[in-house]
């Protein structure tokens, strides 16, 4: 941490009046200002990063980064006069830190004049370009029915014991913009990762070669919890420098960003704030706005930044506060649904509640293909009754079912072990799923394909059915 507590020299203060936890409460203060970055030197000679809280009527609230063993009412305080800044270059594509942006692959630290401030400038809503162009992730699901567009943020909904670090990993290694595949780049923070998880990732990214177009910005388990509020922010920054200094389309993954709120919890309840729902304080809607905000497409600037936040929700309960709220500030959600995953489905990709409200803006000719928007639709309809008859057969048994809930039975069947159901290292281009999709939609009857154009009718679903009688 040298690297960084070394540009934390300015005012110095000896009145360190109480520690609580990571909380610092200091006396005598004057000309300092919020989130301003500081550092602590306990008696012991450790000394230990922080930022401003609170400030006012000459007295601050400090919040620590690592831990408060050591620290005693004679420890000296410096502030910096900034706020917490990272150096960036080109250099940092390629290289792994840690969740204060510390090298932790061996390499040198970044030097570079270029200092960002790890909180961002908002973007100004009239300067902001309307996200439109398709990125393909390889996954049948997410492509063909939860397309993931160019500016997007769209999170991924999971539960304790899913399996979305293998999707993550997965959406990582294959993730591109049709056509422009040299100038796509991908930002990865995790935070809160236990080793052996951050061991699987950066191996995965290694053996990819993913790793030479990506940045990782890893907040270990046994890391202090309090520098996962910094973490995902540290990355959107390096990944703003990447897209709008860089002009390179960036990916950022957020991984969990249950672990942050869970920390905004505690320093909460540390600064003895008033709770909201579950104990989550009530600011928490706006914290997480500051982060999934930063995404976007900014006019007269090159470069595009998406992001795709990993929620585990507790309990599988969507109703949650985090998995709440973070619906309400972004553009959709994809769910990874448990009874998918006990029945060996991978993605266990629920499609039915899942959504992508950005889709209509990033498919279709000249895109993807000018059938996908009409097919996705079809298949969410026969999609939803083969999950209707399949209710059904549970109660009447599939003799009981008519000739069209079976054959819709069918459809779910196939659509679930075919379309959704894919190897993890299978990387499918659109074209492979929409012909996927049709080869599906062709054990329906033509008649039942009611929002599907007559022209793609004739195009696709007639090709495909010869193609089926030839066998």
């Amino acid at each position: 941490m040298e690297s960084m507590l070394s540009k934390t020299q300015g005012l110095i203060n000896r009145g360190l009046q109480e520690v609580k936890g990571s909380l610092l409460m200091v006396d005598n203060v004057e000309n300092v200002g919020y989130d301003e970055l500081v550092t602590v030197r306990a008696p012991d000679g450790v000394e230990r990063m922080g930022r401003v809280l609170e400030v006012g009527r000459g007295k601050a609230i400090i919040q620590i980064f690592g831990g408060e063993m050591g620290l005693q009412a004679d420890s000296v305080i410096s502030f910096s006069g900034s706020a917490f800044k990272v150096p960036l270059s080109d250099e940092i594509l390629g290289r792994i830190f840690n969740g204060v942006f510390e090298p932790v692959d061996g390499s040198p630290a970044i030097v570079s004049s270029e200092m960002e401030d790890i909180n961002g400038s908002p973007i100004n809503p009239m300067a902001r370009i309307y996200p439109n162009n398709f990125i393909q992730t390889g996954i049948s699901a997410i492509d063909g029915m939860l397309s993931l567009v160019r500016g997007q943020k769209l999170p991924i909904f999971s539960e304790s014991g899913m399996p979305h670090n293998r999707v993550i990993a997965q959406i990582s290694r294959q993730a591109t913009v049709l056509g422009e595949k040299e100038e796509f780049a991908l930002v990865f923070s995790a935070m809160g990762l236990r080793h052996d998880e951050a061991e699987y990732f950066i191996s995965e990214f290694r053996d990819s070669g993913a790793l030479e177009r990506s940045v990782m910005i890893l907040n270990l388990a046994d890391d202090p919890a309090i520098e996962r509020l910094f973490t995902p922010r540290i990355a959107l920054t390096a990944a703003e420098y990447i897209a709008f200094k860089l002009g390179m389309h960036v990916l950022v993954i957020l991984s969990d960003m249950t672990n942050y709120a869970e920390v905004l919890r505690a320093l909460s309840a540390a600064r003895e704030e008033v709770p909201s729902r579950k104990g989550y304080p009530g600011y928490l809607y706006s914290d997480l706005a500051s982060i999934y905000e930063r995404a976007g497409i900014i006019q007269g600037l090159p470069g595009s930044l998406t992001q795709m936040p990993i929620l585990t929700m507790p309990g599988g309960d969507i109703q949650h506060p985090i998995p709440d709220l973070s619906g309400y500030i972004t553009e959709g959600q994809v769910f990874l649904d448990r009874e998918l995953y006990m029945r060996g489905i991978y993605p266990p990709i629920n499609v039915l509640p899942s959504l992508s409200r950005l889709m209509r803006k990033g498919i279709g000719e000249g895109k993807t293909r000018d059938d996908h928007g009409d097919v996705a639709d079809q298949l969410y309809g026969a999609y939803s009754r083969g999950r209707q008859a399949r209710d059904l057969s549970r109660i009447v048994g599939e003799v009981g079912l008519s000739e069209d809930e079976k054959r819709y039975l069918k459809f779910a069947d196939n659509f679930e072990t075919q379309l959704i159901n894919q190897g993890e290292y299978e990387n499918r281009t659109i074209e492979t799923t929409l012909n996927i999709a049709w080869k599906l939609l062709s054990i329906l009857p033509e008649k039942a394909l009611t929002r599907i154009h007559e022209e793609y009718i004739e195009k696709y679903y007639l090709k495909k059915e010869a193609a089926g009688q030839s066998e």
